[in-house]
């Protein structure tokens, strides 16, 4: 009786029943079969340490109360202020790993490295060139064949013989490590001893089944390796200074006294 009704309540709208279940299976039939099920909201930080520690700051302001929610908003705004900030603090250091040397829309106009090692270079000249002179002072010292020597000629002479002796132990150092690498030979590169065996760290880890003809290949041996992104206090330091919460905060004074 109920199903009569709905038909001729149906047929006076000028809607058929029919079409119109039809259509709705056609537009959703990818649906049509599935389960939707609730995921349980899992909270980001501990309920318990977190409520408690909610609990004595409410107390100072007169608040003797906190629901569960508020422990659970709480922790949701947390996980998104640290995933925020990861994101951020990634792309600083991804933009500070960034290398504009092959780009041709980038010209290079100082080259800090470069000048560091010619200061280095010139730093290193200049101590070759008094380490000569002092040798040279020290090589007149102990050929010198006066009768009446002071102090100061005995010990120029006493440091002559010394260098002497520590240039003709280079010297021997140096010519047993040509010999020891004369008699070793050149290096040869270690081979796998069958396709199937993977070195890694100096041992075999041996793949068995399909795998091993597969591992037999060269395309097979390049596995892809996985992008690591390196954040270091620096990067940190320059975020805080970017972002108006943290550029006068206590942290970031702390953060560059180290």
């Amino acid at each position: 009786r109920d199903d009569d009704d709905i038909n001729d309540v149906a047929s006076m709208a000028g809607v058929n029943l029919s079409e119109e279940s039809a259509r709705i299976m056609a537009t959703n039939s990818d649906l049509v079969g599935t389960q939707i099920q609730s995921c349980k909201d899992e909270p980001f930080l501990a309920a318990g340490p977190l409520h408690k520690r909610i609990l004595e700051t409410a107390k100072k302001l007169g608040i003797t109360d906190v629901p569960a929610e508020v422990v659970t908003f709480i922790s949701h705004a947390t996980q998104n202020r640290l995933r925020t900030v990861i994101e951020k603090v990634t792309v600083i250091t991804q933009h500070r790993m960034e290398s504009y040397k092959d780009d041709e829309w980038y010209e290079q106009a100082t080259d800090v490295r470069s000048q560091l090692k010619f200061f280095e270079q010139l730093e290193r000249l200049e101590k070759q060139r008094k380490d000569e002179q002092e040798r040279e002072i020290l090589l007149k010292a102990a050929k010198s064949r006066s009768r009446q020597e002071d102090p100061e000629q005995a010990r120029l002479k006493q440091k002559a013989k010394e260098m002497q002796q520590q240039e003709l132990a280079q010297m021997r150092q140096r010519d047993a490590n040509l010999t020891a690498l004369a008699a070793i030979g050149p290096r040869k590169k270690r081979k796998l001893d069958s396709p199937g065996l993977l070195t890694i760290g100096g041992e075999g880890l041996s793949m068995s089944g399909g795998s091993q003809a597969g591992l037999g290949t060269p395309s097979s041996r390049q596995y892809a390796r996985q992008k690591i992104t390196r954040v270091n206090l620096r990067d940190f330091i320059f975020y805080m200074e970017q972002e108006p919460e943290t550029s006068r905060s206590l942290l970031l004074y702390r953060a560059l006294l180290k």
